[in-house]
């Protein structure tokens, strides 16, 4: 007899539908083939727990038992959470967008019992609403369609399965050089508003990629405009509403121009990101500003996104935090006037006027904090003032009903957050943010991995779902990361298990690249394979920066020919749309222009330790840090092999193009080798 199944399964996400009158199935075998037996069609729904709009949705339709009559009647309903089933989402979504639909969650799709799509949607209101069909007659039309209609949908079926055959198709090409680098740059750089910062108008996106790719055309060129559309972006970014200023850590993206209001749900990949590239902004700017918001996003990532804390073998992070509380998004983080009045008193004149809280809000009658107006940070004794007007406020709101917390572990954000924390705890000298990242590290691979392979999801002890190209690609870049901060030569050799698994499991040995799913991926009509960044970096982009730097560690010349051949299998695609390529451009870059500082001595040694601080003190987007601790020794054809401590003093050898500086123990004159 049909019913609810979710009730078995472990993401919060699918838990939050358990109790929906719909009779939701997970994605699987059993769900195909009760649609085969009955011969209804698949009405497949996409979200995640910190998903605003995916609430409303359920709230409207899936808790209506009216229309979850309808929908039980019509079709077999399968639930997928988005973050456990990326390859899953990824082929909808491309679908929706060869419907010539905008995509997005909650994604609404229908499909015919082989998985094949024929029509959907994002989000449907209950009745007709904004111009969009209500649900219940979207449900009515689809149905009659598929039954009486069945040349119309296997035309959809054929035209759909063939374009997204031809997707999964690269457009193979040349060696990436340093003009066309510079001509994608020069192009990129007009879509920055000049005013707000950001990409284009709203919404508006963190694009940490394409941000990414400006700077290092900055630091290539030195022309000031990618600069100056770096830093303003990030300014704007770092005090706008986007940005928690009681708690410190990132939202999804903002839905105006000015980066005031955004939707809340904060996102482990988002903040990994953004620490990550305003650490090496700061590097070559100093920005207090920039400081200020990756210490309290890093701080925020170890008070409130570890996931079994408390637990010996815990320590992975977790995904997500939801927009909503208490039914309503933005509620935690909201204000009124009388509110921070009640909490600061006398101080709250000074708070409301830089923080810019009206009695008649800036959104939907309430305020939104932000300095959008006092962009400059203030003299030294205004800015401690604020901070403990903060600090008040962040403890009244800690007596607010939380928003939900999503702490399942996904292999792939973790390998992003890992490596930025470790960097920029190295970079800002916070030892307890590189221990955090190695305690995550640890958890990923003891307790993700199964037969070699690492698994994609984990929670409550439970793993699901094989692993994907971006697990082992983020978590391998990780493990190099990791290497670079600590000389155990034991992250090296897990990064090369695991780009050997990419190699035997996602490689396609046809056209070149790497299939995001695995090569026994038997649930999917087809196995993605682009180069393209979405919310999250692209795998294959990632994978080319993981082979540039083995080849660069270990001098196998193997991991330069895979990489070679990477780019070449999806170069032919800048001629066509090269937005979405920024970490394969990125990673071709340092493939071709590393800057490899070989640091010979003991790992643990002041002097060793004064060199690699020093490294890390310079803006230099292409660095390799390669530790050689006593008893070790670069592979053979390094230019650095054999080169060691110079009279019983730790070494560092500044590598470019294959050729080496002569040793400097001095950290000053390391950093005047490095351009400081």
């Amino acid at each position: 007899m049909a019913a609810n199944l979710l009730g078995q399964e472990t993401s919060p996400y699918l838990l939050q539908h358990r109790d929906n009158p719909v009779h939701w199935m997970p994605w699987g075998d059993a769900a195909f083939d009760r649609a085969k037996a009955e011969n209804k069609p698949i009405l497949l729904s996409v979200g995640y727990a910190a998903c605003h709009w995916c609430h409303v949705m359920a709230h409207e339709s899936f808790e209506d038992e009216a229309i979850a009559g309808l929908m039980n009647d019509l079709f077999v309903n399968v639930k997928v959470d988005r973050e456990e089933r990326p390859d899953v989402d990824q082929i909808y979504q491309q679908a929706l967008a060869l419907l010539g639909q905008p995509g997005g969650w909650p994604l609404t799709m229908f499909l015919t019992p082989g998985g094949e799509p024929f029509w959907g949607g994002t989000y449907f209101p209950p009745e007709n609403r904004w111009g969009r069909p209500g649900f219940p007659d979207v449900l009515r039309g689809v149905s009659a369609t598929y039954h009486q209609e069945p040349d119309k949908v296997g035309r959809n079926v054929t035209a759909l399965k063939d374009a997204l055959a031809k997707l999964a198709q690269n457009r193979p090409g040349d060696a990436i050089d340093m003009d066309t680098l510079n001509q994608v740059a020069e192009r990129l750089v007009r879509e920055v508003d000049p005013f707000h910062g950001g990409i284009g108008d709203a919404p508006k996106f963190p694009q940490t990629t394409v941000m990414e790719l400006l700077w290092r055309a900055f630091r290539r060129t030195g022309r000031p405009p990618y600069a100056t559309g770096v830093i303003n972006t990030l300014t704007h970014m770092a005090q706008g509403g986007i940005y928690d200023h009681l708690g410190g850590g990132f939202c999804r993206y903002s839905v105006d121009e000015k980066w005031l209001v955004p939707h809340f749900e904060k996102m482990l990949y988002d903040n990994a990101q953004l620490i990550d590239l305003m650490t090496t902004v700061w590097q070559e700017t100093r920005d207090p500003l920039l400081e200020a918001r990756v210490r309290e996003t890093a701080d925020w990532v170890l008070r409130e996104m570890v996931a079994d804390a408390d637990k010996p073998a815990g320590g992975g992070f977790a995904a997500t935090l939801d927009a909503d509380s208490e039914g309503h998004e933005g509620k935690f983080y909201v204000w009124s006037r009388a509110e921070v009045e009640a909490v600061l008193g006398g101080d709250a004149e000074l708070f409301c006027r830089i923080y810019d809280v009206t009695e008649d809000g800036n959104w939907e009658d309430t305020n939104i904090l932000n300095r959008l107006d006092a962009l400059d940070l203030k003299d030294a004794a205004t800015e401690a003032k604020l901070a403990e007007c903060r600090c008040k406020l962040f403890g009244a709101r800690a007596k607010r009903v939380r928003p939900g917390w999503d702490d399942k572990v996904l292999a792939d954000w973790n390998g992003l957050m890992i490596a930025a924390l470790a960097r920029a705890g190295a970079v800002f000298g916070r030892a307890d943010w590189l221990a955090a990242a190695t305690r995550a590290f640890a958890f990923v691979r003891d307790h993700m991995r199964k037969d070699g392979r690492l698994m994609h999801s984990w929670r409550g002890g439970v793993l699901k779902h094989r692993g994907t190209l971006d697990d082992h690609a983020n978590m391998a870049r990780a493990a190099i990361q990791l290497f670079e901060l600590t000389g155990d030569a034991g992250y090296v050799e897990q990064a090369r298990a695991w780009a050997a698994v990419c190699d035997r499991h996602f490689r396609d040995t046809a056209g070149g690249g790497y299939f995001m799913a695995a090569d026994d991926a038997t649930d999917l009509i087809v196995r993605p394979r682009n180069a393209h960044d979405n919310a999250v970096p692209s795998g294959n982009g990632t994978l080319l920066g993981v082979l540039a730097r083995l080849w660069y560690l270990t001098g196998d010349d193997a991991y330069r020919a895979a990489a070679d051949s990477l780019i070449a299998a999806f170069s032919g695609e800048l001629s066509r749309n090269f937005f979405p390529l920024g970490t394969l451009i990125n990673n071709a870059e340092l493939l071709h222009r590393a800057v490899q500082v070989v640091i010979a001595g003991d790992p643990a040694a002041a002097d060793t330790q004064a060199l690699r601080a020093a490294a890390l003190a310079v803006c230099e987007p292409n660095l390799i840090l390669t530790p050689v601790a006593d008893g070790q020794a670069l592979p053979d054809g390094h230019p650095a092999s054999g080169k060691g401590p110079v009279d019983g003093k730790a070494a560092a050898y500044v590598c470019r193009d294959m050729r080496c500086s002569l040793p400097v123990t001095d950290p000053a004159d390391l950093k005047r080798m490095l351009g400081a």
